[in-house]
């Protein structure tokens, strides 16, 4: 599950988007009072007062503060006595205002993150059933304001004037020379880079908490399905989330349970269903009608009953997010898309660049090696949901019915697995000291959701690990999300409270975190005492992860360009998004996984429900795939916990950078490649 990007990262974010003086921002936002000329006289005047080796900094930080000001920030001569007043050469002094700023941030962030965190409570955790002024105040972005106040009172200007904003491209020159506390200082310089008005950030925070309160309800009742026969092939009352739930649920279906394959088939029949929008709405989180996916019909005592498809709700939430991410673009000069927001500013990488990177691995020849292997594990040819073959793993020769029996008796309620915490940790190779150190700034819930993870904003705070908790106890599933969300919560912590400057807290991206979360979540039956005795584990293990990136890589394909064609189609209806969706998802599929399933025309890739609810942050999972297992290659012989305090300690670095000094190499495909290659050929001589 992702770890929740919290609505003031989200303001935070929205202010880093880079500064130009162009025309046509100037004519949006107002902003062309300050001449190049008056701009030279400050600079000039700020030299002359502080030295000719303060110029480039003097000249950043004017150009910047002259970019963002506005008619209502004062006249011509209020700029002037502004830069002059404020500007600080003297570095004691200059480290003090950073100190201050930095302090004074982490409070408001942190409470605003805390204000958050207890205003969506009643959505996240499975409080009974949601009502409307549970939406209105989980809605509510308590920070909206913030940029908005801080121009007016010239603490963003301040701040701009001294720690200047330096693009991608700049933090990746000259970062290789920069120390920690110049670092710190180019990601001061992040915060404010652009104006977003407050009613345009409360409204993206409305749509996103509406999307992600719809697929939280959006709930399958499995048993209540039946097949043609009239039969029910799962157990009565099993509520499954989609996507997660019905993906999990198929993937258990790998263990040789009885009717495992016809499970399967009906799972992947719903998914289709939801994908094109066919799915009876009464049917969605009802536990008083059955359904036969296939048919499509819906009984209620022996009859059927006339009911209505889904009026495309899931792309009427899809389409909203879009429309609220693009009121911004104006206010983005540098960065002016919602794309170019996610990827250039968010990833600090290009989608180009992570498309390109994607695109190497799911086109090499190795998977349909893969995929032929597959198939011979499984004595059948392949099948679209066969994306999420899990035979791979240590426990496929292990029922999910006696999993859930290791579980329920370890923790059978949030409490228990909170109090376990530092034992999991332990495991990893923490030492005892350590372990309730990390622990005991985690705290767990149970999640309405799949699962997420929420971390801390301020060093007094703690992070939440939210997972589902199932009537009776957790189930197997249910901790291998919570090892996930441990990773997340792992890292958290580590990269705020270990990290010497608060701006440089956390990671490059949220791909590094899905790393963390990933390593973690494959060692689910470590963590549970059961090892494997398989002397090809490590093959098997490469694999897993090979096809599971492959998958999430043909997903995040789906998303980015259907992202693409909603910028080049504004106006599109939910019908004609829809449609044009599954004919993305299909020829993506086509592209990359027909050659080796031998089936096309599948929809399937356009099924995750991060399409709706997360908005572009599907390309985090394969890219932190790729980072843990360059991760877990790394560590090889070492002890993880001390290469996890080491690495995730290095604080906010640009990918480029924190990959060369955490693992000593650049983020590429390749090495998931190759290894996958040595592993398909020994499990192939095995036989």
């Amino acid at each position: 599950m992702k770890k929740v990007l919290s609505l003031i990262a989200i303001v935070v974010m929205l202010f880093s988007v880079g500064c130009k003086t162009d025309s046509n921002r100037k004519q949006s936002l107002n902003m062309g009072i300050i001449s190049e000329r008056v701009m030279d006289q400050v600079v000039n005047d700020l030299v002359k007062e502080h030295g000719q080796e303060n110029k480039e900094m003097i000249h950043r930080g004017a150009a910047q503060v002259a970019a963002l000001w506005t008619d209502q920030d004062g006249s011509v001569e209020d700029y002037l006595r502004f830069c002059r007043e404020n500007y600080i050469a003297d570095q004691e002094q200059r480290n003090e205002l950073f100190n201050k700023l930095s302090r004074n941030y982490e409070y408001i962030w942190g409470h605003f993150n805390q204000m958050i965190l207890e205003l969506t409570k009643p959505l996240h955790l499975d409080w009974g059933p949601i009502q409307p002024v549970d939406v209105m105040f989980g809605s509510y972005a308590p920070s909206a304001h913030l940029a908005e106040d801080f121009y007016k009172n010239k603490i963003a200007f301040l701040t701009v004037l001294n720690f200047p904003f330096f693009s991608l491209e700049e933090k990746n020159e000259l970062g290789q020379n920069w120390d920690r506390l110049d670092w710190a200082y180019a990601r001061m310089g992040d915060v404010f880079t652009s104006r977003v008005p407050a009613e345009i950030i409360q409204h993206m925070s409305r749509t996103g908490t509406e999307a992600d309160n719809y697929v939280s309800e959006y709930n399958i009742i499995m048993g209540q399905l039946v097949n043609d026969a009239g039969e029910h092939l799962f157990p009565d009352h099993l509520r499954l989330i989609t996507h997660w739930g019905l993906r999990d649920e198929l993937k258990a279906n790998y263990d040789g349970t009885e009717k495992g394959l016809e499970k399967q088939k009906m799972i992947y029949q719903v998914m289709q269903r939801i994908i094109d929008q066919s799915i009876p709405e009464k049917v969605i989180n009802n536990t008083d009608v059955k359904w036969n996916p296939f048919t499509n019909d819906v009984y209620h005592e022996g009859q059927t009953l006339s009911t209505d498809p889904e009026p495309n709700t899931r792309y009427k939430h899809l389409l909203e997010n879009f429309h609220a991410r693009k009121a911004a673009d104006p206010y983005a000069p540098n960065y002016p898309t919602a794309i170019e927001r996610a990827f250039e500013q968010g990833l600090e990488m290009s989608m180009e660049e992570v498309e390109a990177v994607f695109i190497e691995l799911v086109g090499d020849p190795l998977m349909k090696k893969v995929g032929d292997l597959i198939a011979e594990r499984l004595g059948r040819d392949l099948e679209p949901f066969d994306i999420w073959y899990d035979g791979f793993k240590a426990r496929s020769g292990i029922s999910e019915t006696e999993l859930d029996q290791i579980v329920r008796e370890r923790y059978p309620d949030a409490a228990s697995l909170e109090k376990g915490i530092p034992g999991i940790l332990i495991q990893l190779g923490y030492s005892k000291d350590r372990a309730e150190e990390l622990a005991s700034k985690i705290v767990v819930e149970g999640a309405r959701g799949a699962g997420h993870a929420w971390g801390a904003q301020m060093r007094s705070q703690n992070s939440y690990l939210r997972t589902r908790i199932a009537e009776g106890g957790m189930t197997y599933n249910g901790f291998n999300i919570a090892a996930h969300e441990l990773g997340h919560n792992v890292e958290q912590t580590i990269s705020l409270h270990d990290v010497e400057h608060y701006l440089l807290n956390g990671i490059p991206n949220t791909a590094f975190t899905e790393a963390l979360a990933f390593i973690f979540q494959t060692r689910d039956l470590e963590l549970l005492g059961i090892q494997s005795d398989d002397p090809m584990t490590d093959h098997l293990k490469t694999l897993d992860i090979l096809w599971g990136t492959y998958e999430i890589m043909g997903v995040s394909l789906v998303d980015m360009q259907v992202w693409r064609w909603m910028y080049d189609n504004p106006n599109a209806t939910p019908e004609q998004l829809k449609k044009q969706t599954m004919k993305i998802a299909k020829d993506v599929w086509n592209s990359y996984f027909a050659p080796v399933f031998g089936i096309e025309d599948t929809p399937i890739l356009a099924v995750y429900s991060h399409m709706i609810s997360y908005p572009l942050y599907l390309s985090a999972y394969p890219l932190g795939h790729l980072i843990e297992f360059q991760i877990e290659e790394h560590v090889r012989g070492k002890n993880l916990a001390d290469e996890i305090d080491r690495m995730f300690a290095l604080g906010r670095f640009t990918p480029v950078h924190w990959m060369d000094q955490a693992v000593g190499e650049p983020l590429s495909a390749k090495p998931l490649l190759d290894a996958g290659t040595r592993s398909v050929a020994a499990l192939t001589g095995r036989r």
